[in-house]
């Protein structure tokens, strides 16, 4: 028994962390006390199933969830992957143009839209504010219809506070209204790393906002207005992502220095163009935004292809050993990654260039053959657009197990996320954890099935599962909810390629 209550320990333990909490933050959303969190991740307190349910909502891990069990993975292996896919369009992307909606009086139809769980809280939290929001066809096109007036005090706290997008709420309704409350993910506190950019960069449209009580409380000076080039101190796709929102209703002329330019803040500027916003620099590190004072059109957009679902797909191919054909995979978003995997021996075949339905974002098809990989001389490390993408590092983790040699991997923006990636050793791979930010994977590994609780971060998550598809025998992955939250239908999917993925919950 005490076993198990360390398990349970443990796993609270690491989704805390994931979140960004403290255990006396995490004490004070439950209406506990610090110490009580602290006996609880060291498998010293008794839990009742509604304080377990409790604590599933407070992390947004679906540790337990009344009525129905979480969902777990059931996968038989090897596998040997053979068929076609088409990648799905960007989740971040989704995520973002869901925010500046709010920046439309009119209807926004957006195309093709992922539908996973981080977009459905965000629908939660819209609809709790008056917008209408309506799936159509079968093809999961979604019509958006904002109020006149936002209905502020009416936000579903419980779905704000399972995303950690609600902070791109900021960006454009510091023009609709002048003081606002929004709810925060514990962990978000201003001074953090995470959300003080945010903040340098709207402060000088007037934005002021203190976070007590796990709200950020705002109010808008305006009278103020930028008076010269808004340089982020932090490259970040969010953080441009709310400055662009936030110039998008600004009439002047603003100038957004040191911003990102990864996929999902190049789709946002499609969208600011459709809206009638002029956009320059689309793709550099410089954008000039000539916004406009009020915004009412009915416009219709496409986001572009999922870079990081390709990436998935590719190191699923790559495990597997296995020939299959990716379509629709974002080329310019993954030149890196390829030219990486290439190095290491890599064989595939590509089409020629076409574009998406967003008329901008080039496109490829490419067919994946079995290779024999080697390490690369390198260590791999991620670097902002049009560097290897942060999210796609783990993913070379698994990649690395299957190559001859040792590879270095760096991953010097999070640091809680690279020790998941030991995970794959209870699969028989050989992770070493050199520090928070660095692992050292030794190839080739012959994996073997293992029973695994899924973590709690979403790319480690699917890593574990692509190797649970290249190991011998059984594998189960537990608690995959957080899959969920960044991928539509993927065990689905995969088994359509001739994976054997089952879904099932405990009795």
């Amino acid at each position: 028994m005490a076993d198990y209550k360390g398990r349970i320990g443990n796993l609270i333990r690491d989704a805390r962390k994931h979140r960004g909490l403290t255990q006396h933050q995490l004490a004070d959303l439950l209406g506990t006390s610090q110490s009580a969190i602290n006996r609880i991740e060291k498998g010293h307190q008794n839990l009742s199933l509604e304080m377990l349910a409790r604590i599933g909502s407070a992390l947004d891990s679906e540790i337990v969830a009344l009525g129905a069990g979480p969902t777990h993975l059931r996968v038989d292996g090897p596998t040997t992957l053979s068929g076609s896919i088409t990648v799905k369009t960007s989740k971040n992307a989704g995520v973002a143009l869901l925010c500046a909606s709010l920046l439309n009086k009119g209807r926004t139809t957006l195309r093709k839209v992922a539908r996973i769980e981080e977009v459905n809280r965000l629908l939660e939290v819209l609809n709790s504010l008056g917008v209408v929001t309506r799936w159509v066809g079968e093809d999961n096109d979604l019509e958006i219809i904002p109020p006149a007036e936002l209905d502020l005090s009416q936000i579903d706290e419980g779905a704000a506070r399972r995303t950690r997008s609600v902070i791109m709420f900021l960006g454009p309704l510091l023009h609709r209204v002048d003081e606002f409350e929004l709810p925060y993910a514990g962990g978000c506190n201003l001074g953090t790393r995470t959300v003080e950019p945010h903040m340098a960069a709207l402060r000088p449209f007037g934005l002021e906002v203190k976070a007590t009580d796990g709200a950020y409380h705002a109010s808008v000076n305006r009278a103020l207005e930028p008076e010269r080039p808004i340089v982020l101190t932090e490259r970040g796709d969010t953080v441009t992502e709310n400055a662009l929102m936030a110039a998008a209703l600004h009439p002047g002329t603003t100038v957004i220095r040191n911003a990102s330019s990864n996929y999902m803040v190049q789709d946002l500027c499609f969208y600011l163009r459709k809206l009638g916003v002029e956009v320059e620099g689309v793709g550099t590190t410089t954008l000039r935004v000539t916004g406009k004072a009020s915004i009412d059109v009915d416009v219709d957009y496409a986001p572009s292809e999922d870079p990081i679902e390709a990436m998935s797909l590719l190191a699923a191919a790559i495990v597997t050993k296995s020939s299959i054909t990716i379509h629709r995979v974002p080329i310019e978003f993954l030149e890196i990654e390829l030219a990486t995997l290439e190095e290491m021996g890599f064989r595939y075949d590509r089409s020629e260039e076409y574009v998406a339905l967003n008329g901008e974002t080039r496109l490829v098809d490419i067919t994946t053959h079995a290779s024999e990989l080697r390490a690369p001389l390198d260590k791999i490390h991620p670097m902002p657009f049009p560097g290897l993408n942060i999210d796609n590092l783990p993913f070379f983790a698994v990649i690395a197990a299957v190559a001859e040699g040792q590879t270095l991997l760096h991953d010097w923006v999070y640091e809680n996320r690279a020790i998941y990636l030991t995970e794959l050793n209870k699969l028989g791979a050989q992770v070493k954890l050199l520090d928070p930010h660095r692992v050292l994977v030794e190839g080739p590994t012959h994996f073997s099935g293992a029973e695994i609780v899924c973590p709690p971060a979403l790319r480690p998550a699917v890593v574990i599962l692509l190797a649970m598809l290249a190991s011998k025998g059984r594998s189960v992955l537990r608690s995959t909810y957080v899959i969920h939250r960044g991928y539509e239908d993927l065990a689905e999917r995969l088994n359509e390629l001739g994976a054997n993925i089952e879904t099932f919950r405990d009795i």
